[in-house]
């Protein structure tokens, strides 16, 4: 019972010894009453053999005649004592015999259903915060989440206006009503909605706090390989894990944006994929993984200020439209460098949470203070060898561990699609082989994604990317007729490439003996088609990297841009292109990278003279065998 403030006997002290005499709330039921406690109460209603009274709009009972010391009317006050209740409900009370006394009043306390516990039919009480306030033509749809899951409850106040206006997201909320269902699920008729203050909704917010934060805590699965380096980056990704799972639990919509290339690919659709399953597992609503989780590629190696931009007009529509909370933006495979911070101060306007999983070479001072998390293994003594789909198909298994099988070859697709030196990719393409995928496989896998995202562009294309990397794919036999088609596709693009560009490339011998090949990619390669300037690079490079086998620099460039692979040079690309910002005047340098591939961007007009004290720099650069594509892997 709640205590309230004495009543007819003066001022109540912690210590009062009197008897206690309750006055009850008018919502009171029998669950706020215990036998043997005494009661103010009204008469409703006078017979031959007692009298019925009223301890509250809820509570009635008998007062027979022989427990009855005086005679009473109807609306008379009395004190009761509480004697009984019954089986049928029944109740029955006795006069109290009580001189001196302290009232005290009690409120009531519904008993409180979780929502994991709801049948059809029943009527009942939850408690919980409001992740969303969805107005329809008809009713208000509230969406509650408690300790155990989110219930639909639907209010009526008149057709297409809204119920409770009052209540807002993430207010905390007693709603009863019956429970009914709605498209297989259950859903509550709401028949009271009362905004929860002070100790009752802290107590509640409590509750759901600490049952949410159990939910969500990730699982814990060994990871695929043994690696050392990795286990540093283990704790971070159990905390986005975390985040992730947290942000599924309490109905917050989560966008993610990844690099469009097959690491991209590897590191998105695996997390894609797991969260769409645990949606389903927590949410009654079947289009519940369509409203909550969307990925899409971004073409450029950074967010930019057009992707926050949609994005962000996307995430204010959902919440105006459907009630929605703002979302939880993922970034994978890109969101590290000081090129992301416009479009994250963007996001701080609206406190949007933002969590990265990277591999390229951040600038954390920059980023940090905007990130909600970031993991990259720069942050803890590592690099780009590790890739963000090594990291993520981890992230994946923490939040559905049911995934592991259909996941053991992605991480050598996502080292080889993004041409890793790790020293475990021996490791990796062992496991891979253990699946059924030879490296032969697993590089047509990496060239049909690389070539898929191409030409997505700027769209998701969830079934095509599933079936070419065999990731939530219902038929093996599609998976490899596509890879077939989609890689011999890119080969054939890719010899055309570079036939065109062949007699343009300029090769010179650097200082410190390296090999740098150069080609305008604007003057002399196919434009508007497959391979894009950074693969057309990529690609050139390689095949210089077969034929001299020695150290090669090769840079493709444009207008205003060019991208940049080095083998067996060490070429430190976002220190390179701070130096050049400050020692090209007017050059407008910006962009970043990691020791072996990077991209940057300039004035049009400044391009010689950036492209020239870029080629400097890079015969000054050290040779690194480490570095180079012999120490990858003979399998």
């Amino acid at each position: 019972m709640t205590a309230g403030n004495a009543g007819d006997s003066g001022t109540d002290r912690a210590d009062d010894s009197r008897p206690t005499v309750y006055d009850l709330a008018p919502d009171c039921t029998t669950d706020d009453v215990a036998v043997g406690d005494n009661y103010h109460a009204v008469v409703n209603g006078v017979v031959a053999y007692g009298v019925f009274v009223d301890v509250s709009d809820e509570v009635s009972g008998l007062v027979h005649e022989s427990n009855l010391t005086g005679e009473y009317d109807v609306g008379d006050r009395l004190l009761v004592r509480l004697d009984e209740i019954r089986e049928n409900g029944d109740v029955a009370f006795t006069e109290a015999d009580v001189d001196d006394y302290r009232t005290v009043a009690v409120d009531h306390r519904p008993t409180v259903t979780p929502v994991e516990d709801l049948e059809v039919g029943e009527t009942v009480t939850v408690e919980g915060t409001v992740t969303q306030i969805k107005q329809t033509a008809g009713p208000t749809v509230f969406r509650c989440c408690d300790a155990t899951g989110i219930v639909a409850c639907t209010a009526f106040e008149e057709a297409g206006v809204r119920a409770h206006p009052e209540v807002e997201l993430d207010d905390v909320v007693r709603i009863a009503g019956t429970v009914e269902e709605h498209e297989g699920s259950p859903q509550i008729e709401v028949e009271s909605l009362s905004k929860l203050t002070g100790d009752d909704a802290d107590e509640v917010r409590q509750r759901v706090e600490t049952g949410l934060s159990e939910r969500a805590a990730p699982n814990d699965v060994p990871a695929l390989v043994e690696w050392d380096a990795f286990d540093k980056l283990r704790p971070d990704l159990q905390g986005v894990a975390r985040r992730l799972r947290r942000a599924v639990l309490e109905g917050r919509p989560i966008r993610v944006r990844h690099h469009a290339d097959g690491d991209g690919m590897c590191a998105s659709l695996p997390v894609q994929v797991a969260l769409e399953r645990f949606i389903r597992s927590v949410h009654d609503d079947d289009d519940a993984p369509r409203h909550l989780i969307k990925r899409l590629p971004s073409k450029a190696p950074y967010y930019e200020m057009e992707d926050v931009t949609r994005d962000l007009n996307f995430a204010l529509e959902g919440r105006e439209r459907h009630g929605q909370q703002l979302p939880l933006l993922l970034m994978l495979d890109n969101g590290s460098t000081e090129e992301d911070v416009p479009a994250y101060e963007n996001l701080a306007h609206y406190d949007v949470p933002i969590v990265v999983v990277d591999h390229h070479h951040p600038d954390p001072e920059a980023v940090n203070d905007l990130l909600d998390a970031h993991v990259n293994p720069y942050l803890h003594g590592e690099d780009y060898r590790i890739t963000t789909g090594m990291m993520c198909v981890e992230l994946a298994r923490m939040i559905d561990p049911g995934m592991t099988d259909e996941l053991q070859h992605v991480p050598a697709v996502a080292g080889l699609a993004d041409r890793s030196k790790a020293e475990t990719m021996s490791d990796f393409v062992d496991l891979a082989s253990e699946a059924g995928y030879d490296r032969g496989d697993l590089v047509r896998i990496g060239e049909a994604l690389d070539y898929a995202a191409h030409w997505l562009r700027y769209s998701e294309g969830k079934t095509l990317v599933s079936d070419v990397l065999n990731v939530d794919c219902d038929d093996e036999h599609r998976h490899e007729e596509l890879v077939d088609f989609l890689a011999d596709r890119a080969e054939r693009d890719i010899d055309r490439q570079l036939a065109a560009l062949d007699p343009h490339v300029e090769h010179e011998r650097l200082d410190n003996d390296a090999h740098l090949y150069r080609v305008d990619l604007d003057d002399f390669a196919h434009r508007f088609t497959y391979p894009a300037p950074g693969k057309t690079t990529g690609n050139l490079h390689d095949r210089k990297v077969e034929e001299t086998g020695d150290p090669v620099i090769t840079i493709g460039y444009g207008p205003d841009f060019a991208v940049l692979r080095s083998d067996g040079v060490r070429l430190d690309i976002p220190e390179m292109v701070s130096e050049l910002n400050e020692e090209v005047v007017g050059g407008g340098v910006s962009g970043g990278g990691h020791l072996v591939v990077g991209s940057i961007k300039f004035v049009k007009g400044m391009r010689g003279e950036v492209i020239d004290a870029l080629v400097e720099k890079m015969a000054d650069a050290e040779l690194d065998e480490a570095l180079s594509s012999a120490t990858v892997l003979d399998t």
